[in-house]
């Protein structure tokens, strides 16, 4: 058993109180509380417990699990832990909660006390927020399995269809023949990556009838089979989707639709066009901005890579480690190439014209690069662009272990969640098989043990 001190408060003194005392006892662990402590938050259930009379004997019983009239006893079968940790806003009008206790849990047990979670410390209420958000992404995470495992079947023949090319399409993991479909996506976005890079290789491109320099037939016939799977995967997709709008708008997708298109506008423009059209040279360099457009099918390959989807992550959770790098790097580079304009003006070949054209000067050399197209040519030229190289390779340097720090702890936390949405699933299962063998179980099926006990 340990009592608790009564403290000296800031209106009075302790000796001022009154003398009621309770005994409470936490999963095994005797405490003495006194009223007068308990009475300063007087909607808590303690306080409620205090000012409850002795004969009430079922409003007590509302209160605590159990109740000892002959030693004025009450019994909680909670956490002693936890309960001591609630006891700290009774004696300093806020909570922390100490280290090894589940945030989640720790607001259940304030909310059996009746304690407002407004009194919690910021650095827990931050913590708080952190594990609501991973319970958010759990069972989002939950959902996707449940989906998978068609916890609520088809009822039409449409809707069958439907769900079999979502899964065939979206679910690598769900059959033999969507992870053939994911694999073949998989190749034929580096085929289509690799034509686009071999075609503009002279030596592999033919003449037109205007003497130009084309990509080779077999390259486009290539080229045209790899855009057509993109069509079907796309509209197949498109089509098994539940929520279209929302799909259309994904980012995903959108990249998906880019890449598709220009092949389609180059096309239209090409054979559909007039001659007179496609001899203005605007349309002619819109035709060579669509096929650069090209590139963005790289980009599909993040659908299939989980890495490349970690790394975006974090990327976005690294955003200020990155605006300070640039931060960094723009003030070094505005400082270093007005320096050196202004120390190479005394050289009567030199090759920085302008500050602007220094720029160029002072991002090759605090990355590290170097082309050599522009350099300085005096001492205290020279003397500028070492400082400014090393400047570049601190002001580069620093940032990138947190960077790298983040993408870490984004994965681990990944592979947790899951974890724990396949233990949530788990659990669910058991629970589900639990229920369906008591409902299924005769009374003569429970009285047969009691008999077997009974002999």
């Amino acid at each position: 058993m340990w009592t608790i001190p009564k403290p000296r408060y800031k209106n009075g003194s302790a000796g001022e109180e009154s003398e009621d005392e309770i005994a409470v006892n936490i999963g095994g662990v005797r405490v003495v509380l006194f009223g007068d402590v308990l009475n300063r938050y007087p909607e808590s259930r303690l306080a409620e417990l205090v000012n409850c009379s002795p004969q009430n004997y079922d409003g007590i019983l509302s209160l605590c699990d159990d109740f000892d009239p002959g030693r004025n006893e009450f019994y909680f079968d909670r956490d002693p832990d936890a309960f001591k940790c609630i006891l700290d806003v009774y004696y300093f009008d806020e909570i922390h909660i100490k280290r090894g206790i589940c945030p989640i849990c720790f607001l259940k047990e304030m909310e059996f006390w009746k304690i407002d979670p407004s009194v919690l410390d910021e650095c827990c209420k931050s913590d708080l927020s952190e594990k609501e958000v991973e319970l958010k992404e759990i069972a989002s995470k939950v959902l996707l399995i449940l989906e998978d495992m068609d916890s609520e079947p088809p009822v039409t023949r449409s809707e069958r269809y439907q769900r079999f090319l979502w899964k065939m399409m979206e679910k690598p993991g769900s059959s033999l023949v969507a992870r053939v479909v994911a694999i073949a996506s998989f190749l034929f976005i580096l085929v289509s990556s690799m034509v686009m890079c071999v075609g503009t290789i002279p030596e592999l491109q033919v003449m037109d009838d205007e003497g130009k320099l084309v990509e080779h037939p077999t390259l486009e016939a290539i080229e045209t089979a790899c855009i057509l799977w993109f069509t079907v995967e796309y509209l197949l997709r498109l089509a098994s989707s539940p929520n279209k709008l929302h799909f259309a708008f994904a980012f995903m997708n959108v990249i998906d639709f880019m890449a598709i298109v220009p092949f389609y506008v180059v096309l239209s423009l090409t054979y559909l066009g007039t001659s007179a059209m496609m001899e203005l040279a605007n349309v002619q360099q819109a035709v060579q901005a669509l096929r650069i457009m090209r590139i963005a099918r790289i980009f599909k390959l993040a659908r299939h890579s989980s890495g490349l989807q970690t790394l975006t992550h974090a990327l976005k959770r690294s955003l200020k480690e990155l605006g300070l790098l640039l931060m960094y790097m723009g003030v070094g580079i505005f400082v270093f190439s007005a320096l050196a304009y202004t120390m190479e003006q005394s050289h009567p070949e030199t090759l920085f014209k302008s500050i602007p054209q220094s720029f160029w000067w002072a991002i090759i050399t605090m990355t590290t690069v170097g082309y050599g197209d522009i350099y300085p040519k005096t001492t205290l030229g020279k003397c500028n662009a070492a400082v400014s190289f090393l400047c570049g390779v601190i002001a580069i340097a620093l940032p990138i272990h947190p960077i790298i720090n983040n993408f870490v702890v984004f994965y681990n936390k990944q592979k947790v969640l899951e974890t724990a949405a396949m233990h949530e699933v788990e659990l669910m299962e058991l629970k589900s098989g639990r229920s369906a063998r008591r409902t299924s179980a005769t009374p003569g099926d429970l009285q047969q043990p009691r008999a077997r006990t009974a002999q």
